[in-house]
């Protein structure tokens, strides 16, 4: 959909469905390359084992998933209340 104003200019907007085949598709632009000061920046981090962005971290993916177990979520009983 495409926005469109009315003659009177108000600032009122109607919306208008618009076909695909209206729509003139182009591609996206290429990336731009990071500049020199940075893939340097990059190399030196990636010698010395750190985290790259837009970089898969194995180390970040073992240490966000969910421990494995038998776990309990939710309330327990409660340590003061001993039954008596």
């Amino acid at each position: 959909m495409t926005l469109t104003s009315t003659a009177t200019g108000r600032g009122r907007q109607i919306f208008a469905p618009v076909s695909a085949e209206s729509v003139r598709q182009v591609p996206p632009p290429p990336p731009v390359p990071d500049p020199p000061i940075y893939r340097a920046l990059l190399r030196t981090w990636a010698d010395r084992g750190r985290t790259l962005p837009g970089v898969h971290d194995p180390e970040w993916v073992r240490l966000a998933t969910p421990p494995a177990g038998p776990y309990q979520f939710g309330a327990g009983r409660d340590p003061r209340d001993d039954g008596r």
